[in-house]
C-alpha cells in the first residue's frame, strides 16, 4: 500500500514540472577544503550542475546560479561548512532565486581568481561542481619560508639565536635565502649562482610533498586510516628534523587537508629554488600481504619492473580522483626550457634514493632492494633531485598499525632525514645551476 501512494506521489510530481524540464538535480554531498593556497568548494551530484557565475564589488562577493538543482538538506547545510579561519570566504548563503534556480552568495575577504568546473564521475565520485578560490596574488613559497623565520617578518621582533651582518638589517640566513632568489625579471634569464666563497651561508632548502590530499584520500587501510593523512603527518615530521638543522630548511607542498596538483607540486618546488623534492606515500596493492619500504626515481626508459609501473600509474591518477581544472594552464608551467637534459637530475635523484632507502632499511623490512623507477608525473622536475618514498603498505594491516603510530611515523621521518643528510655528505650543494627560461 506505502509503495503504492509512493509511487502516485512521484508521478504526481512529474506531471506537474514543465514541458521538457527534468526533475531537479539533488545534490549528495557538499565539501569545503580551506588552505593558503586556496579554498575549494565541491558539490556531487548523480547529474552534471549547469551554472552561471559572476562577482559583485564593494563588498567583494562572488554569485553562482544553479539551474534545475533541488534546495535540500545538503544546501542549506553548505553555510555551516565555512570555517571561520577560511583566507578567502568569510560567509556562505543558500536561497532560492527563481524557480528552477538556487543562488549560492560567497562574501569574500578581499579580491580573488575564482575558477569554476564540472568533474565527470571518478572512483566513488559522481559528478562534481567544483569552485576554486584562489588569491589575487599567488603565496610565493620562498618568501612565505622567510618570513617565517624569527626576526624576518616585517614587524621587528628581536632573535638572540640570528646573528646579523655588519651594515645589514637583515640576519643572515635571510640574506642567504634571498640570495638564492636569482631571477632578472629584465631579461627573464635566471643568473649564475654566487661565487665557491659565498656558497657556506647559502640555506638549503628541501621540498617535503605530503602525497594526495583534500578530494583525492589516497589509499586507505583495512582499519580505515587514509594516506593522505598519514603522508601528512610524517612530512610534519620531517620538516620539523630538517627545520632544526643549522642551513637547512624544508616547505610542504600542502600543510593541511587539501589537494594539490601533481605539476602543482613540481611547480612548487621551483619557486622556491628547492634543492631536493622528496614526495612520501604510504603503498597500497591488491593483495594485502605485500609489505615494506620502497623508494622510487623518474625514469627516462621505462619502468623498472611491472609493480613499479602499476605504482607509477596508481599514484599518476590522482590528478583525476583530486580533480584539477584541465581548461586553465598554469603560467610557470608553460615556460619552454632551453637546452635542457634530465640525465644528470636522475643521477643525483638515484643517489638521493639509494641513501634514503639505505636508511629505511634499519627501521623496517625493504620491499625491494633496490632503487626502482618509473614514470612518475611528481618526479618530473627538471633540475631538482626527486624522489618518491612509499614508506609502508598502508593495504597490509599490520604496516597499517605502525603508520598510525606516532613514533613508527618519527622513525620513518628520521631516516628520511637521515638519508639526505647522508646525501649531502657526499654531494654537497656547493651551486645549483639555474636554467634559463622564456615564456611560451
Amino acid at each position: 500500500m506505502f509503495k503504492a501512494i509512493l509511487k502516485l506521489v512521484t508521478l504526481s510530481f512529474f506531471l506537474w514540472l514543465p514541458p521538457g524540464q527534468a526533475a531537479p538535480i539533488t545534490v549528495s554531498a557538499a565539501r569545503i577544503w580551506p588552505a593558503q593556497d586556496y579554498t575549494r568548494l565541491t558539490l556531487e551530484s548523480k547529474h552534471a550542475i549547469r551554472y552561471n557565475m559572476f562577482n559583485l564589488n564593494n563588498p567583494e562577493r562572488l554569485v553562482i546560479d544553479l539551474d534545475n538543482v533541488g534546495l535540500g538538506n545538503t544546501l542549506n547545510n553548505l553555510p555551516k561548512l565555512v570555517s571561520n579561519d577560511d583566507p578567502y570566504i568569510k560567509s556562505l548563503r543558500v536561497g532560492r532565486f527563481k524557480p528552477g534556480v538556487v543562488r549560492l552568495v560567497l562574501d569574500l575577504k578581499g579580491q580573488v581568481k575564482p575558477q569554476l568546473f564540472v568533474l565527470k564521475p571518478v572512483a566513488d565520485y559522481g559528478y562534481r561542481l567544483v569552485l576554486d578560490v584562489y588569491p589575487e596574488q599567488p603565496v610565493d613559497p620562498l618568501m612565505a619560508l622567510i618570513d617565517s623565520i624569527p626576526g624576518t617578518s616585517n614587524t621587528p621582533t628581536s632573535s638572540p639565536n640570528v646573528e646579523k651582518k655588519p651594515g645589514n638589517d637583515k640576519p643572515e640566513m635571510t640574506q642567504a635565502l634571498e640570495n638564492s632568489k636569482v631571477d632578472n625579471p629584465a631579461t627573464n634569464t635566471l643568473l649564475p649562482p654566487p661565487t665557491p666563497p659565498e656558497m657556506h651561508a647559502r640555506t638549503l632548502i628541501i621540498m617535503i610533498d605530503p602525497g594526495h590530499g583534500g578530494e583525492d584520500p589516497g589509499a586507505h587501510g583495512k582499519y580505515g586510516s587514509l594516506e593522505k593523512n598519514v603522508t601528512l603527518s610524517i612530512a610534519r615530521k620531517v620538516k620539523t628534523l630538517i627545520d632544526k638543522q643549522p642551513n637547512m630548511r624544508a616547505l610542504l607542498t600542502r600543510d593541511g587537508d587539501y589537494f594539490i596538483p601533481l605539476m602543482g607540486r613540481v611547480a612548487k618546488a621551483r619557486k622556491a629554488h628547492a634543492d631536493l623534492f622528496v614526495s612520501i606515500h604510504a603503498d597500497a596493492f591488491i593483495n594485502s600481504k605485500a609489505r615494506g619500504s620502497s623508494v622510487f626515481a623518474l625514469s627516462e626508459h621505462g619502468a623498472t619492473s611491472s609493480a613499479a609501473r602499476w605504482l607509477a600509474k596508481s599514484e599518476n591518477e590522482a590528478d583525476l580522483i583530486g580533480g584539477v581544472n584541465i581548461a586553465v594552464k598554469d603560467p610557470y608551467l608553460a615556460r619552454t626550457l632551453l637546452d635542457l637534459s634530465q640525465t644528470a637530475t636522475i643521477n643525483d635523484s638515484m643517489k638521493l634514493a639509494k641513501d634514503v632507502l639505505s636508511q629505511l632499511g634499519d627501521i623496517n623490512y625493504l620491499h625491494t632492494g633496490h632503487v626502482e623507477q618509473a614514470g612518475f608525473a611528481v618526479l618530473k622536475s627538471p633540475d631538482i633531485p626527486s624522489i618518491l618514498v612509499e614508506t609502508a603498505f598502508i593495504s597490509n594491516p599490520r604496516e597499517e598499525r605502525r603508520l598510525d603510530d606516532k613514533n613508527y611515523q618519527m622513525k620513518t621521518a628520521r631516516a628520511i632525514v637521515d638519508g639526505i643528510n647522508r646525501y649531502f655528505s657526499k654531494n654537497p650543494a656547493l651551486s645549483k645551476p639555474r636554467i634559463a627560461q622564456i615564456a611560451n
